[in-house]
């Protein structure tokens, strides 16, 4: 293997979302002398970027005040309207939104694509000078003799399903940096190998996870309202004991976005989120809105939801973790882009300050402390007790125990009480205590099956390539996975991945269709083993999200 070619920066940032653009175009604006580089594994910035999206503009006004009159697409669609239906099996009732803190008000917000608002981003990053790399996707972290961070190194191309170098290889590179931002979003590969190297979750409680199930559709123009926002609760979760929730928000061009998030602490292992969706919309209400309409994407990834108490140490020699790598979502609000950018502003407010003092692969300890002495930490204080209240207590109680804590740290009176959090993998249980449950057939006009639902991402991989689903042991897998939990990997993937064959025959195989990976890394996060690990494919490789 010969020595791979290497480029030196200031800031090398990985991953191109709102937190990673969000730090690029800060650290120019500080010291625009400052070598910036920026990777995207995607094949463009903002492929791989999903979520509902209703933004709260306060990091966007921070960072680029002048967006509502420069081209920004999220400007488009301000929110108009704003709905909080509790569903049944076949029909509602709307929460009226006064007896809510204020925190969870719409008002001023903005509804559109994020991944269009990151393709907007990275335009401004690249104007100020920063060097935007898609396709390249980082792949190992490379360390300095002390033990601190040096850089990334970015996926090697070309090689074959078996290590095999075919007549297109391309060696990856090595980037250096002063400072590395891991911005990967939730449950990144690298960021996992960092939390642990630098034991950086010491003090926090484990992180935890929603898997986000998303589609677009146009829809009849006379049902259209631009910028009305509706959320869910409720059924059909609600006949599983899981929890989760709805989302279908009014955008621009007679379309609405509509999605349902399953949080990952389930335990019924039958439980099958797509299929949740896809009951979903053909509830009375949501029907009625989609009728007439048509499906033009769909798309999945994971959310973090542990809050406060989740956020790890996010200082360590060499870099520093930003946006959803750190988890900083406010799960009642269903938002987090607003906090990623800030928390990448942030951090590169620090970098630049260490860089011009002559520093460089030491611990930015004054990027934590900013983080926690910001808005990001009082904004998720006060939201920090929902979500272990709504598992613990239920949909009902907890909605109504959460809404009392929320109003009385929104009050300053304070609660001493921060609830605990569990991996979700440790939540799921015996399939022999479940029995499956029946879902319906899609109709092909309001529900669907999940492989004309992938056609849909736009998703494409390289088919002779190293499959970048590892799983570790696979006699483990067949054992438990399918022999204890029924198989629940062939349930909670929204792409269809993993398959068991064979198991009627008595001779079960394990089939991974890699190529059908959306990236949500929910098998990461959910396999009750812990025996598969999600790893950057080729670069490139992924979905295609168009407006998503």
């Amino acid at each position: 293997m010969s020595e791979r070619e290497s480029m030196p920066y200031d800031v090398v940032i990985v991953g191109g979302g709102p937190a990673g653009l969000a730090a690029a175009i800060r650290l120019k604006q500080v010291n625009a002398d400052l070598t910036v580089c920026l990777l995207e594994k995607g094949s463009e910035v903002g492929a791989h970027i999903l979520s509902g999206a209703v933004v709260d503009p306060k990091a966007l006004d921070e960072l680029l005040p002048d967006w509502r009159t420069d081209n920004c697409p999220m400007a488009e669609t301000p929110v108009t309207d704003n709905w909080h239906w509790v569903l049944s099996k076949g029909g509602k009732t709307s929460i009226p939104h006064w007896p809510m803190p204020p925190l969870m008000s719409n008002k001023g917000c903005y509804t559109g694509s994020l991944g269009n608002l990151c393709r907007w981003l990275a335009g401004k990053a690249e104007e100020l000078g920063v060097e935007i790399f898609p396709g390249f996707p980082a792949s190992e972290v490379l360390y300095n003799d002390d033990g601190s961070v040096k850089g990334v190194a970015t996926q090697d191309m070309g090689v074959a399903k078996d290590g095999s170098h075919k007549g297109d290889y391309q060696q990856g590179m090595e980037l250096h940096a002063k400072y590395t931002f891991f911005a990967e979003g939730a449950r990144g590969h690298l960021t996992k190998q960092l939390r642990t190297k630098y034991a950086l979750d010491a003090d926090s409680q484990p992180q935890i996870y929603g898997l986000g199930i998303k589609e677009l559709w146009d829809i009849d123009p006379a049902k259209h309202v631009p910028g009305r926002v509706i959320h869910t609760q409720g059924w059909p979760l609600s006949e599983t004991g899981t929890n989760g929730g709805g989302f279908l928000y009014h955008q621009a061009n007679n379309q609405v976005a509509l999605g349902f998030v399953t949080w990952l602490n389930y335990k019924n292992p039958y439980v099958f989120p797509f299929e949740e969706l896809q009951r979903w919309k053909q509830h009375p209400e949501i029907r009625a809105i989609l009728e007439g309409g048509r499906r033009v994407s769909y798309g999945a990834r994971a959310i973090n939801d542990g809050g406060w108490q989740a956020v790890p140490k996010l200082d360590f020699p060499g870099g520093v973790l930003i946006g959803c790598s750190a988890g900083f979502v406010n799960v009642p609000r269903i938002k987090g882009s607003h906090t990623a950018m800030k928390s990448g502003m942030l951090a590169a407010e620090a970098a630049a300050a260490a860089i011009d003092a002559g520093r460089g692969s030491d611990a930015l300890a004054e990027y934590d402390a900013s983080v926690r002495d910001s808005w990001i930490a009082k904004e998720l204080k006060l939201v920090q007790n929902v979500l272990p209240a709504v598992e613990k207590f239920g949909d009902d109680i907890g909605t109504v125990l959460s809404g009392i804590d929320m109003w009385m740290r929104t009050l300053k009176i304070g609660l001493p009480i921060t609830m605990k959090l569990h991996p979700d993998y440790k939540a799921l249980e015996r399939a022999d205590l479940y029995k499956p449950i029946a879902y319906p057939k899609p109709d092909g006009v309001i529900s669907f099956d999940r492989l004309s639902s992938v056609a849909q991402s736009f998703t494409n991989h390289a088919e002779d390539q190293p499959v970048h689903l590892q799983v570790r042991d696979l006699e483990l897998q067949k054992v438990s996975e399918l022999g204890v939990f029924g198989g629940p990997s062939t349930r909670y993937c929204p792409a269809g991945v993993y398959e068991w064959l064979g198991v009627e025959e008595g001779k079960p195989v394990y089939q991974i269709n890699s190529q059908n990976c959306v990236h949500c890394k929910t098998c990461d996060i959910k396999d009750p083993n812990q025996n598969i690990n999600w790893v950057t494919p080729e670069g490139g490789g992924g979905p295609n999200y168009p407006n998503m």
